[in-house]
């Protein structure tokens, strides 16, 4: 039987929490050799590996990093309020990643000093990383803008399946996305990546597989009517044009090797 819209939309939910739980134990490994060597007993099934080989915080495998927690709590706060309330999410938020939480140890602190003792690694616990540590500072000093204005690493594309699920097809998704998205990176960098990501996961939901789905997306943000416009929408096309022109010449150096051999 075809998957319906819905299906999908669910299936991205679902995809997400999953992904982010089997990745866990795995999260953060720089080191292409060191990477190598914990993958290399498991393929190929490397989801879910029952020791956690994270150099930076030891979880039971099966739960969350701080990436899949925070898609939980924007889940949470749709589902409660039925669109994306900023003041709940913000205080759901806090509330889940603040004082007195599982993440609240002395290394995840976010006052913590620069040139104190030397951290021991990993930490027994979940990582409260940057951006969720200048959110918590800015709601402590009452700020509006509770966003973080520096980080723009891969949060918001990992938190996104919940609003792009709910909101898909309608207009204001992107809109949607950009609010629950600043409330915790307040980065327009941060911001036209999430959003373009957005696009591909909405595409996605909406039409079923494509392997043309860049080409779409990159069409989408070059038309000028496009919705919700992002003054670094041009660096993003920019950068995707780059990456699929790299993966195009690679594929076609396989095949002439292939073709050879």
């Amino acid at each position: 039987m075809a998957l319906t819209v819905a299906d999908r939309a669910i299936g991205a939910i679902i995809g997400a929490a999953v992904a982010d739980a089997a990745a866990q134990p795995m999260h953060w490994i720089y080191n292409p050799e060191r990477l190598k060597e914990v993958l290399s007993d498991l393929e190929p099934y490397p989801e879910f590996r029952p020791e956690s080989a994270n150099p930076f915080y030891c979880r039971t495998t099966g739960e969350q990093t701080c990436y899949g927690d925070q898609a939980y709590v924007l889940l949470e706060s749709l589902s409660q309020c039925g669109d994306v309330d900023v003041k709940d999410l913000t205080d759901r938020l806090y509330k889940f990643f603040g004082p007195g939480t599982v993440y609240d140890l002395p290394l995840n602190d976010p006052y913590r000093k620069k040139g104190g003792p030397k951290a021991v690694l990993p930490i027994d616990g979940p990582w409260r990383n940057g951006s969720l540590k200048a959110f918590i500072r800015n709601v402590d000093a009452g700020k509006e803008e509770t966003g973080c204005d520096v980080d723009c690493q891969m949060d918001g594309v990992t938190k996104l399946a919940p609003v792009v699920a709910a909101f898909a097809g309608k207009p204001e998704m992107l809109e949607k996305v950009e609010k629950a998205i600043r409330v915790t990176q307040n980065n327009d960098m941060c911001v036209a990546g999430t959003l373009a990501a957005a696009r591909v996961l909405e595409h996605f939901i909406l039409n079923g597989p494509d392997p043309k789905v860049l080409d779409a997306v990159i069409a989408q943000l070059n038309d000028p009517k496009r919705q919700n416009p992002q003054d670094l929408d041009k660096a993003v096309v920019g950068a995707a044009q780059k990456r699929t022109s790299g993966a195009a010449r690679k594929r076609k150096e396989r095949r002439e090797k292939d073709e050879r051999a």
